[in-house]
This record gives structure tokens, C-alpha cells and sequence, in this order.
């Protein structure tokens, strides 16, 4: 026996109904319930101040019969048996007690669903007419047919056919045989597409900067995704407070649609401060100041200030649009930087000129020549190193989103390197590459593996200064060891580093509640010189992560793996932007 209780009350004791009135429905289960549960809540004024209102109350209950009658009908049951009784559980204190019988459920018996128009050969419609999710012997679900009809017509319109509307759309139902024959008809008109684009509110941003965040061209196939897209993308640039799109499909000529976009621009200067903290770098202030609108051309000017206990430093950028699409840029960009940890010292300044070209949804490609100078200490070593560097630069990052992704992946691939030729101290090659992969699993289970290598060549260890060499340990390398504590040693036992990297990890968490996430992970790699002195060091255990809008607070325990006296290493991420 099945009990649905409304108005909050107890059915089984006049003791226990604390409210004056309470519907208790039998026989059914599941979405049918629910359906039913909701037909015959009580209205609102039946119970006024404690007191019933019974001649109410019974005219309810007389109706009650085909309230449930009509909410059964959708889920295939139209031969139920349905009782309804009024019984007084105490003076004052009613309760309406539903019988229901569902019968046999009413089964298809034929399916005809077709696609006429200009549209009728489009796979994708196709597609979703052989997925029909109602055929021949199935019970007649109101639901699954409602969905199934309205996705139908919304994809045909996201191909473009907007005046797509069915010019048959039945069931017919024969209660006595219990069958149902379904008829649907999409009829999908002529198919529509982009016109010209009016971009209006924003008279400081030059045309073609704007013209960037458009994810469509004229005489594209009409979209509302991309309409969508094109959205996100002037929204999510930070620039505009208010971004209305409108398709003005009244004004269409020959099929063509045209779209008028209205911006209401945000302020162009902005200073923002903000405090954080990570294990690797300790606590941490920084001020940001950026103007996205230098000389009215939409170029932008960012400085960052940024203090923290193991590393200081000020960087700045210049970045110059291209109008070909909105990730494409020059950008130049100074950094001068202060970095103290308990393998190196080193103070370093470099200028980078950097050319980025899109390649495509998340990918981007980078062509770069940095100036460097860098000034450090690491064990008994004290040198300076000047550097000429040219490299590229390859990502792509395919995660649905970037402050709680559920799946996706990214890598990337950097080639760099340079000579005496060039004017530095030293000559090399590197190439590093990078990769991770999140994999969404049943039961909210999700698995999280990275891997990190870089290789060097034509180059000693002792002419690379610390940016350009490999360490492992810490926070995004090997948790359980502290930050870049991992790698070659010198004949004192001193951390130096290495020409090349290899690091992975594996961790897989389940998410708790909405915003909560615990973890187990493994964590495995170094640093080395040569393959025949790699050695593995390891790292396991828990972590607990809580997701904000602005990103995820991480706190994690490791326990090192394969030593002679094992240490446990607390790891903890936290950034907020006030």
C-alpha cells in the first residue's frame, strides 16, 4: 500500500493529524503518485485560521474522482477504478481517502512521425524520428510523447527552419481496446539565415572590435545557439553590463534575418585587490589594475601587483586585438619577479612579445620571443643568465566549465629554445608537454588524471638558470613533498633541479551535496638529468573540496610512498577576488 500525505499532516492517529485535513491516496506509485498527489492538494481558503470549511470540502471531494481520472491519463491508465471517501477522524478533523484501480495500461498500437518541407531530408531530424522513444507495444506515456514532439520542432528551428510547426499532431485513443495510434506531422518551412548585424550602445569600441564577438557571419544558417554564443562571448568579456540580442524575424526579406545588438558598456578601469592562499607560495595579496578600452581601440592595459611569502613580483601586459575573432591578439608583457624557496633564490625580468592565433573552439595557438635577465642562487651556484628566447606555444582546452567541470580535457605542447647566436649566455632546446582528462562516472563519480613531462637538449644543467629548469613537488606536481623539493641533487645533497620532468596523477571524487567533493589520489613523478637516474618518487591520499562561484577551495592530506621514514604533507588552495 502506497500513502501520499498532504497538508503535512499524520493519517494514522486523530492524535497525530495535527492539521484539520488530510488526503491519503492508495494503490498507485511512482511519477503516476506524484501526478495524482498534485491533482488533489487541497485548494487555498478551504482551511481558513484552523477551521474547515465542510460544504467545501465535500464539493472537493465529489470532484476529486475526476481530478485523479485526468491525472492517471497521461501515464496510460484510462480504465482506472477510482473511489473517493470523506471520513470524520475526529470533530473538526477530516480526512479524504482515494482508492484508485490503474487497470491495464493503454499500449501504442501504430506510430507514424514524418518530416515534410524543405527540411525533410535533414539527418539530424531524421535522426530524432528514428529515436522516436514511444513504438508499437510500448504503454502510452503522455510525457515521453510531449518531450519527444517538442524537441522535434526545437531542433528543426535550430537548423534554421523557423516557421516549423506540425500540421498533424494526434493520439487517438481507444479506452475499451486499451491502444493508441500516434500521428505527427512536421511541416518545416523554408529555412532561414543571418542578415546584416546592427551593434548599437557602445559608441567608444570601434566597429570590427565589436564585430569579434560575433559567432556567426551573414548568410550563415539562422541559429538561437549561436545567438546564445554570441551573447556569452560579449558578456563574458567583461567590457559590457548589459548585452540584449534580438533576431528581428518580422523584417526578414528573401528568408534573411536580420539581428540588432544593444550594449550597455561596464566601467573600462577597474582595480581590484584581492588575498589568497596556497601552499606552494604561502599567503598571498595582490592588486590588479586593468583599463579594457586604451585610446578607444578596445586594446587593454593590465598591472598586477602580487605579494606573497615565497614569491613577489609586478606584471604588466598590452594587449592588441585582432579583428579576425576574439582570441587572436599581440600582446606584450613585462614581468619582474622575486621568488625565495628553499631551493633557489632568484630574481628575474623579462619582456615577451607574443603573437596568438585561434585555431578553433578552445584552441590557440602562440608564437613568442622573450628577453630575459635572472639573477639567482641555487646550492652553491650564484650566477646570472641572460636569455634570448623564442618558442611556440599550442592548447587546447576542451572542459565545459571552468570553475566546476563534470568532464572535458586539456594539453599542451610548448617548443623552446635558443643558442649563443641569439646573443644568450647558453644555447638549448626544450620541449614540454602537459595533459588532463576528467571522466564523469556513475553514482557522481568522476576521474581526474594529469600528466606533466619535459625533455632538454644540447645544453649542461649548471648554465640553466632555475625558470628554465624542471622540479617536482607540491601542490599541481607530486602532493606529499613540498614545492619543487624534488629532483637532482648536488655532491652536498642540495635540490638543483634537472633537464627533464615526468609527473602523473590519478584521483577520483565523489561529489557530496552541491557544492562538496571528497577525493582519493595518487601522485607519482620527478625530476631528473637522465633516464638511468630517474627515480619515482610517490604520493597518496585524501582530499576534501568545497566549489564557490569563483572556484574550488582545496584542502588535502598526502602521505609520501616508498621512503624509509614516510611523512604526511597537508596541501591547501583557497583565492578569492574582493
Amino acid at each position: 500500500m502506497i500513502w501520499a500525505l498532504l497538508a503535512l499532516a499524520w493519517p494514522l492517529s486523530p492524535c497525530a493529524a495535527a492539521e484539520p485535513v488530510t488526503v491519503v491516496v492508495e494503490g498507485i506509485e511512482g511519477d503516476p503518485l506524484k501526478n495524482v498527489t498534485q491533482a488533489v492538494t487541497l485548494p487555498p481558503g478551504l482551511v481558513h485560521d484552523g477551521s474547515v470549511d465542510r460544504l467545501w470540502l465535500e464539493r472537493f471531494a465529489r470532484q476529486s474522482e475526476e481530478k485523479v481520472r485526468t491525472a492517471l491519463e497521461p501515464f496510460g491508465y484510462y480504465n482506472a477504478r477510482i473511489g473517493t471517501r470523506l471520513e470524520t477522524v475526529a470533530p473538526g478533523v477530516y480526512r479524504l481517502l482515494v482508492t484508485i484501480e490503474p487497470g491495464e495500461p493503454v499500449r501504442v498500437t501504430a506510430v507514424q512521425v514524418t518530416v515534410q518541407g524543405a527540411g525533410r531530408q535533414e539527418e539530424q531530424l531524421q535522426e530524432q524520428v528514428r529515436a522516436f522513444p514511444l513504438q508499437e507495444g510500448d504503454i502510452l506515456l503522455q510525457p515521453a510523447y510531449d518531450h519527444a514532439r517538442d524537441n522535434l520542432r526545437a531542433r528543426a528551428r535550430e537548423l534554421g527552419y523557423l516557421d516549423a510547426e506540425f500540421s498533424r499532431h494526434e493520439i487517438r485513443v481507444d479506452p475499451e481496446a486499451a491502444s493508441a495510434r500516434i500521428e505527427l506531422v512536421l511541416e518545416t518551412g523554408e529555412q532561414y539565415r543571418f542578415d546584416g548585424v546592427t551593434i548599437s550602445g557602445a559608441p567608444d569600441y570601434p566597429e570590427p572590435f565589436l564585430r569579434r564577438y560575433l559567432s556567426f557571419k551573414t548568410g550563415e544558417t539562422f541559429s538561437y545557439a549561436k545567438l546564445g554564443e554570441t551573447q556569452l562571448n560579449f558578456t563574458n568579456s567583461e567590457r559590457f553590463k548589459e548585452v540584449v540580442i534580438v533576431p528581428d524575424k518580422q523584417q526578414a526579406e528573401e528568408l534573411k534575418v536580420p539581428v540588432r545588438v544593444q550594449l550597455k558598456p561596464a566601467p573600462r578601469r577597474s582595480l581590484r585587490p584581492g588575498i589568497g592562499y596556497g601552499t606552494d607560495t604561502g599567503a598571498r595579496f595582490s592588486i590588479r589594475y586593468r583599463d579594457l578600452n586604451l585610446f578607444h581601440l578596445g586594446h587593454e592595459l593590465n598591472m598586477q601587483l602580487y605579494i606573497a611569502e615565497r614569491l613577489q613580483g609586478l606584471a604588466s601586459g598590452y594587449i592588441m586585438p585582432d579583428t579576425r575573432d576574439m582570441k587572436s591578439a599581440t600582446s606584450l608583457q613585462l614581468n619582474l619577479q622575486r621568488e625565495e624557496i628553499t631551493t633557489y633564490f632568484s630574481r628575474l625580468g623579462a619582456l615577451e612579445l607574443a603573437r596568438h592565433r585561434s585555431f578553433g573552439t578552445g584552441q590557440l595557438g602562440t608564437v613568442y620571443l622573450r628577453l630575459q635577465h635572472e639573477e639567482f642562487t641555487i646550492a652553491d651556484q650564484t650566477s646570472i643568465s641572460r636569455l634570448v628566447l623564442p618558442g611556440l606555444r599550442f592548447v587546447e582546452n576542451r572542459y565545459e566549465n571552468l570553475i566546476r567541470p563534470t568532464h572535458g580535457y586539456r594539453y599542451g605542447l610548448e617548443v623552446r629554445g635558443t643558442s649563443h647566436v641569439f646573443g644568450s649566455d647558453t644555447g638549448f632546446l626544450q620541449v614540454i608537454a602537459e595533459g588532463s582528462h576528467l571522466q564523469p562516472l556513475p553514482w557522481r563519480f568522476s576521474l581526474y588524471t594529469r600528466v606533466n613531462t619535459g625533455l632538454t637538449m644540447l645544453s649542461g644543467l649548471s648554465e640553466l638558470p632555475p625558470s628554465v629548469r624542471f622540479f617536482a613537488g607540491g601542490d599541481q606536481s607530486v602532493r606529499g613533498y613540498d614545492y619543487k623539493s624534488l629532483g637532482p641533487r648536488d655532491a652536498n645533497g642540495n635540490v638543483v633541479g634537472g633537464k627533464n620532468l615526468m609527473t602523473g596523477s590519478i584521483e577520483l571524487e565523489r561529489a557530496l551535496f552541491a557544492k562538496w567533493g571528497l577525493s582519493l589520489f595518487y601522485d607519482a613523478g620527478n625530476a631528473f638529468n637522465t633516464f638511468d637516474e630517474f627515480k619515482v618518487f610517490q604520493g597518496m591520499g585524501i582530499g576534501l573540496h568545497y566549489y564557490t562561484p569563483v572556484g574550488g577551495l582545496n584542502l588535502a592530506v598526502a602521505r609520501q610512498i616508498g621512503v624509509e621514514h614516510p611523512g604526511y604533507h597537508i596541501h591547501f588552495t583557497v583565492g578569492f577576488e574582493l
